[in-house]
């Protein structure tokens, strides 16, 4: 976690500055730049995607985006994978996909790099739970687990390769072990 900022600044200019590579963040008043995603992080977050689309976009339930930034609450995120219903998808005025996403993810998925802190990861996924988001992943690659937040409900911590991950109500269709998840990172 990179601090870029030894002023505080308000929303609003944070939302006016070029965008950085990886994504900068905005919390509490200072910009926060993400560490730059990795093989196993690249690898886990291309598959989710494409698997949680495969089951939702045919039939218009929600819509998976990799990288997007969402800013709500105060706070401007971009979480690796954001899931919104596809009702509460933003359009533009022409009816397409908006390019500015001022509200919360149905369903916020997060994977830890190397040198990324814990802490401030899962303060993003609680401050999307905090409003309105249905279920929140935590990925750690490196030690092949996740904790799973469900909206006002206990934390899971899943382990094992047969454990089977908690999906929002809007993907039930999505079955996926532990196992699975970590599977892609085999050659």
């Amino acid at each position: 976690m990179v601090k870029s900022t030894t002023r505080q600044i308000t929303l609003a200019e944070f939302l006016q500055l070029p965008e950085t590579e990886p994504a900068s963040e905005y919390i509490n008043g200072e910009i926060i730049q993400k560490p730059m995603p990795q093989g196993k992080h690249s690898t886990i977050q291309g598959e989710l995607v494409t698997r949680i689309n495969n089951v939702v976009k045919p039939r218009k339930i929600a819509l998976a985006f990799p990288e997007l930034r969402c800013t709500f609450g105060e706070r401007s995120i971009v979480p690796d994978v954001a899931v919104f219903a596809w009702g509460r998808i933003p359009v533009d005025e022409k009816g397409n996909i908006a390019n500015a996403f001022n509200t919360y993810p149905d369903w916020i998925i997060e994977i830890l790099s190397p040198q990324q802190n814990t802490t401030k990861v899962t303060r993003n996924i609680l401050h999307c739970l905090n409003y309105g988001t249905s279920l929140g992943w935590l990925i750690d690659p490196e030690e092949y687990n996740v904790i799973v937040y469900p909206h006002q409900q206990q934390p899971i911590f899943l382990e094992n390769e047969q454990d089977i991950l908690t999906v929002p109500e809007l993907v039930g269709d999505l079955q996926l072990t532990l196992g699975q998840l970590f599977d892609c990172l085999k050659l």
